[in-house]
């Protein structure tokens, strides 16, 4: 058997090859593989309810699937991850409804780049029975493809909206080019909003009621970053795992930009200027090396007493935590 689940031991049984194992546990590779050999189990201890992905390492430290489990998970990036199950993982009651009947509007826009260059892509979803004249409150979402075929945030706001449990967004889901180079606290990705985004959708798509930003990881981090720094332009900002560990400029000799070590700089600025202009939406999963910097960010915002909610999920820094953390925050933001 190849993933056994007892109560919270979850115990993992090495196949042949296997010389580490990796997964939301050792923050993949952030961390050492823990050691193993084929055949002689592992067994951890994880929180009850959680999602837990992992992956078998090979003596050159190459990640594999495991052979003998099927389950597979919402991961864009990787195909290697398996998951196991520490009981049941709870889904939020908006999943379990039927699809909605009256769904919103897709539009997809291409053009090329200015300020990042390249061919640019963003798709504007408009609510059932929108209007682009009546003010409407919009949300720039960064990572767009993900957010909208892997988290499926349109369809959570088509559910809720029939539900009677909030009121319809236009939500703009920009494609990056770059996300390492876009999303790491780079001042130049709202001149990319302003000048390429915000012409394109709005007064065409949508007369502005409030502006917001909206991301996952290092999407999270440009969207809180741009957004506590712009009162004039923003107003709400949801963040996922925000990668709330980064500082201007920091960044390995190779150029690789520092998630691990860079200290918490945006959490130094908030606190010397806290940003009271805005409404936020905070959650990460349990078994994340973000966890820490995500707490304390909403601490911040606790001991201001500004608006915000804060969420956690027993999972790891990957999809299946913010398809379950999205429809909470579209009902705070959204809610009626």
């Amino acid at each position: 058997m190849a993933v056994s689940v007892q109560g919270q031991q979850v115990t993992f049984t090495p196949p042949a090859g296997a010389a580490g194992l990796v997964g939301d546990f050792t923050d993949w590779r952030k961390r050492e593989p823990l050691p193993a050999a084929p055949g002689v189990p592992l067994s951890l201890t994880l929180p009850r309810g959680a999602w837990v992905e992992y992956a078998w390492v090979d003596a050159a430290g190459e990640p594999f699937a495991d052979p003998d489990n099927p389950q597979k998970s919402l991961n864009p990036w990787w195909s290697y991850p398996r998951a196991a199950v520490v009981g049941e993982y709870a889904r939020h009651p908006l999943w379990l409804r039927p699809e909605a009947t009256h769904k919103g509007t897709a539009h997809r826009l291409t053009w090329e780049g200015e300020v990042f260059g390249g061919t640019r892509r963003a798709i504007v979803y408009t609510p059932h029975g929108h209007d682009p004249a009546r003010p409407t409150p919009v949300y720039y979402v960064q990572d767009g493809v993900a957010f909208y075929r892997t988290g499926k945030l349109g369809e959570v706001m088509d559910r809720a909206a029939e539900a009677g449990l909030a009121t319809g967004a236009v939500l703009v889901f920009v494609e990056p080019g770059d996300r390492n180079e876009e999303y790491y606290l780079n001042g130049r990705y709202l001149d990319f909003l302003r000048r390429e985004v915000f012409a394109r959708v709005e007064g065409e798509y949508v007369t502005p009621s409030a502006r917001g930003l909206w991301g996952a990881s290092l999407g999270g981090l440009i969207s809180l970053y741009l957004g506590s720094r712009h009162p004039e332009l923003f107003s709400r900002v949801v963040s996922h795992s925000g990668a709330f560990i980064a500082r201007p400029g920091a960044q390995s000799p190779s150029g690789v930009i520092d998630t691990t070590t860079a200290g918490e700089w945006l959490l130094e600025q908030l606190t010397a200027t806290p940003p009271t202009h805005l409404k936020t939406s905070l959650d990460t999963g349990t078994l994340e090396w973000l966890t820490g910097p995500n707490r304390r960010m909403a601490g911040l915002f606790a001991d201001h007493f500004l608006p915000h909610q804060y969420r956690e999920y027993p999972s790891g820094h990957n999809w299946v935590t913010w398809r379950e953390a999205l429809p909470e925050a579209f009902l705070y933001m959204q809610g009626s």
